[in-house]
């Protein structure tokens, strides 16, 4: 690089005690080095946020180290290669990589991967081909697998990786698909777009109830991103030699005590129902073939997709926030300006 760049990136300046605040979040302006040897810098035009870093927020352990105080967060990004001192990719490059939370990133080019502008657009990389979509796929084919005629439901359905798996688990043979979501907008949305048969509000009255009439012999396979109730009902409606991912658990992330499970679990223990466990960084090796599938359809419009965009670095805190909350529809992306020189 001929002249310094200045980029603007978020730090966690403390770590949130139950729901994370703004004041949790600082919006600092470094100078980027120079990239070594097999680095490139990335202006980021793209970011994402997602559940899964509320428990980096936490000074505990897990499957991922919590994010360090006062330095940069890390995530999913996307971006222009604007520096490069690697062969393999060259400047003007678009790659995805895992130093969001910045407006530039240098990253070791082993960690940035090139994308095809043909399969999709940059933003795509981060959503039904990255590990949103990636995550609904081994889901509903490795850990929960939808066999022909199954009924299938999904929590957090107008959600990132809800919104693709109903629409996945229709192509994958299901006779009956059921998501749930939060207020009448986004169960409208499960039925309108997202090509689900039927929708739960848990907003409304009780879950285990919404459920059974929804799906009156039975359900077969059960996506759970939020665990709680949601997990409680799905086992409580599950038919013998049922199937259950457990993706998630965002009903807890911020609790300060320890959120209540379900009581009823010995019922999956009399009907044989399988509780799977997933990261999604176990089944990389299913990328491939699912950018594969995922681009075809996004190509011919039989997956759809929808995305809530947000503006600028200084506005990622909210982004989370707001995801947290369920203000999105589809995925939550942060769209970047880019450094400043």
């Amino acid at each position: 690089m001929t002249e310094t760049l200045r980029s603007r990136e978020v730090h966690l300046v403390s770590r949130p005690v139950g729901a994370p605040v703004p004041e949790n979040f600082a919006v600092v302006t470094t100078s980027v080095p120079e990239p070594a040897e097999g680095q490139v810098v990335v202006r980021n035009t793209w970011m994402s946020v997602d559940p899964y870093m509320r428990g980096r927020m936490n000074d505990a352990p897990s499957y991922i180290p919590p994010f360090a105080l006062d330095a940069a967060m890390e995530g999913s990004a996307i971006g222009e290669v604007v520096a490069s001192r690697d062969a393999s990719i060259p400047v003007g490059a678009t790659v995805s990589h895992f130093l969001g939370w910045r407006e530039y990133a240098v990253v070791d080019a082993a960690g940035a991967t090139v994308t095809d502008p043909a399969l999709g657009r940059p933003q795509d990389y981060l959503g039904a081909l990255g590990t949103t979509g990636l995550t609904a796929y081994a889901a509903l084919t490795r850990i929960a697998p939808v066999e022909e005629g199954d009924v299938v439901f999904v929590s957090a359905a107008a959600g990132a990786v809800g919104s693709v798996a109903g629409q996945l688990a229709r192509k994958l043979g299901a006779s009956r698909v059921i998501g749930s979501a939060g207020g009448p907008a986004k169960t409208k949305k499960l039925l309108d777009g997202f090509g689900y048969d039927a929708a739960v509000d848990y907003r409304q009255r009780a879950l285990a109830e919404q459920l059974a009439q929804a799906a009156p012999d039975g359900i077969d396979v059960y996506l759970d991103s939020v665990g709680g109730d949601h997990l409680q009902a799905a086992i409580g409606t599950m038919r013998a030699d049922g199937r259950i991912a457990l993706v998630g658990a965002i009903s807890g992330y911020d609790a300060t005590e320890p959120a209540p499970g379900p009581d009823n679990l010995f019922q999956a223990a009399a009907r044989e129902v399988t509780l799977r466990g997933m990261l999604v960084s176990s089944y990389f090796d299913l990328f491939p073939e699912w950018i594969e599938k995922a681009a075809a359809w996004l190509a011919d419009g039989s997956l759809h997709t929808e995305e809530t965009v947000v503006e600028g670095i200084d506005q990622a805190p909210a982004a989370f926030l707001g995801m947290m909350r369920g203000a999105n529809t589809g995925k939550m992306l942060v769209r970047l300006e880019g450094g400043r020189r």
